[in-house]
């Protein structure tokens, strides 16, 4: 009994003719052989949630840099989050299920340690720039493993790559994801910013409020509910104009009140030299690297920014203060 088969005819069966099936999947960059249980995009799922970056993300800014408490949302809790919002609209739409929560679950595996504050700053100082939508699809397939990546199918990959709001997939399951990223960090950020009393309730206009809803379940309900009804007949992923124009306004309220300049930020300064004084001594000092990173060196002949650029964007919020006390702070004035 083949049971992956099972899984791809019921796929022909029960999926749209717009949905991806796993059958016609563009394949792999490393051919392999079928797996008897899984599909492919089931086998990309499992590979992202056993990868060591993904690990890495339960102790990596979302939002608020090490905030007292724990129920703050970190990159972890919110790749959980975009991945049940996508997982709900894909199964609405009768898309591929398998695909959404691969995408999803792996759509920030390459953000830098104190969130989008280490993105700006390594996009500044290196030569190359740096986008972490590109750095989870150089994650995929340059970093895990040793360098050999996870080999991924096309598909996969292109959500990836293609997840943030300038970008556009290829797959409609991409284009969900795309889409819940949006409605799950909106919400959580702004409940994070209301427990950290950066906001109140009252704060959130009340002109998007009336159009999405007075609270975040209610909000994340309603635009679920509005983009499956304007999506389910039609071969692409869409809110309606109104409700897209409301959660595109409240975005753009987060971004004036708590992205930029907010106390929610206060402490992004000194995490962004932190990062930067990380990046220009390994850079001069490479044999600080780690071994694995000394090999790529040696043995790929790749550029010394872009290696040390791989190995302070992996960096987990709790090691990037740890080398940073190694390498600057003398062992003797870390009593104080």
């Amino acid at each position: 009994m083949n049971i992956r088969v099972q899984r791809e005819n019921l796929e022909k069966v029960m999926l749209r003719n717009e949905a991806t099936l796993s059958t016609n999947s563009k394949g792999r960059n490393i051919e392999e052989s079928l797996c008897d249980i899984r599909t492919e995009f089931q086998r990309d799922r499992d590979r992202i949630v056993h990868s060591k970056a993904f690990r890495r993300l339960k102790r990596k800014t979302q939002v608020f840099m090490l905030p007292e408490g724990d129920h703050y949302r970190t990159r972890l809790t919110h790749t959980i989050e975009v991945s049940q919002i996508s997982r709900t609209i894909g199964r609405a739409l009768r898309l591929n299920e398998d695909l959404v929560e691969a995408i999803a679950l792996g759509h920030d595996l390459g953000h830098t340690p104190f969130g989008h504050a280490g993105e700006e700053i390594l996009n500044q100082i290196c030569s190359k720039g740096f986008k972490h939508y590109e750095q989870s699809l150089r994650v995929v397939e340059n970093l895990e493993k040793k360098g050999k990546g996870l080999n991924l199918t096309f598909e996969v990959k292109d959500g990836i790559l293609n997840h943030s709001t300038s970008r556009m997939p290829c797959t409609l399951e991409g284009k969900v994801v795309r889409i819940s990223d949006k409605i799950a960090y909106i919400n959580h950020d702004i409940d994070d910013a209301i427990r950290a009393k950066i906001l109140t309730h009252d704060d959130i206009p009340s002109k998007y409020m009336k159009i999405l809803g007075y609270t975040s379940k209610d909000r994340i309900n309603n635009t679920i509910h509005n983009l499956v009804k304007n999506s389910y007949e039609i071969n692409d992923v869409k809110m309606s104009r109104e409700v897209e124009e409301a959660l595109n306004g409240l975005r753009k309220f987060m971004f004036q009140k708590v992205y930029i300049g907010s106390r929610a930020k206060a402490e992004e300064t000194k995490a962004k030299n932190m990062i930067k004084a990380l990046f220009k001594f390994l850079v001069n000092e490479p044999a600080n690297l780690p071994r694995e990173f000394q090999m790529r060196l040696r043995q790929d002949k790749l550029n010394m920014e872009e290696v040390v650029c791989d190995y302070v964007a992996g960096m987990t919020d709790p090691y990037a203060i740890k080398k940073f006390k190694e390498l600057f702070i003398p062992i003797a004035w870390d009593i104080y």
